[in-house]
């Protein structure tokens, strides 16, 4: 049974973590195969959004410790060296969410712990069920936290929660984290499923190019003076103003009708 599953509909490309037995967490075969899917994905131009989210009773319940347990009989340089390893495939799969010009949808529900919580934080969009928990729990396994989530949490809720949420490890729930501003939209569990579908029909509908430009202009401008981010937006609007998608937009609005964009 493949531990990724991929499905594209109508230029939605659903992806869902497949190892419910084990709450999806992360082990060597999750992160090669979902790498390798959203590689696939970011260079399919017929996707027009993403949805990732998890099969069974949760998202993704970090990283799968009994799997982890497997590796504690090997020295201390060969245990760091495989660690090593599957972190940096794992974190390709976080470049590859960040980098894809389309934007990217975390479905959460149930668990949302350690690498779940960072690979949601490096999703564009998140949708929480309300039976969604939360917890970075790096500290109760004794590593720090890893999949961009020390990046993202202080960009989101400042260092002091940041440093609050990576030190403790409490868990919350999701209420708390749309309070704290990691989630845009919370639903209850028998509405969720109905909810990220007319989100996504509606992304996929959207028009991709300026969806793009403006996923990378928010992304870039974290780092950027104004005058860097002035000329970026200068540059990013008038190529918009180059695709097919920028005369329906003007005409549609004329016409007083919705923009039918070709995502082109």
């Amino acid at each position: 049974m493949a531990v990724v599953l991929h499905d594209l509909t109508e230029g939605v490309a659903t992806i869902t973590l497949n190892r419910p037995k084990a709450l999806n967490a992360l082990d060597t075969e999750l992160a090669i195969s979902l790498s390798d899917i959203l590689h696939q994905v970011e260079r399919d131009r017929t996707v027009r959004v993403v949805i990732l989210r998890g099969a069974g009773a949760g998202f993704m319940a970090g990283g799968d410790l009994k799997f982890f347990a497997g590796m504690l009989d090997r020295e201390p340089e060969q245990r760091r060296a495989e660690f090593r390893s599957l972190i940096h495939r794992f974190h390709e799969s976080v470049l590859a969410i960040r980098r894809m010009p389309k934007p990217v949808v975390a479905a959460v529900h149930g668990a949302v712990a350690g690498a779940g919580l960072s690979i949601a934080l490096a999703c564009d969009l998140t949708v929480a069920s309300d039976d969604a928990y939360f917890t970075l729990a790096y500290c109760n396994i004794g590593t720090s936290p890893d999949g961009g989530s020390t990046f993202a949490l202080p960009r989101v809720v400042g260092v002091k929660k940041a440093m609050e949420i990576a030190m403790l490890g409490d868990r919350f729930d999701a209420h708390t984290a749309l309070g704290l501003g990691l989630l845009n939209r919370v639903v209850p569990t028998a509405e969720f499923d109905s909810e990220v579908a007319t989100l996504a029909k509606r992304l996929a509908g959207g028009p991709t190019v300026a969806l793009a430009h403006t996923k990378r202009l928010i992304n870039n401008s974290l780092e950027a003076t104004v005058e860097t981010q002035l000329e970026r937006e200068t540059e990013s609007f008038a190529t918009c103003t180059a695709t097919q998608d920028f005369p329906e937009g003007i005409t549609a609005f004329l016409e007083k009708r919705a923009p039918r964009f070709a995502g082109r």
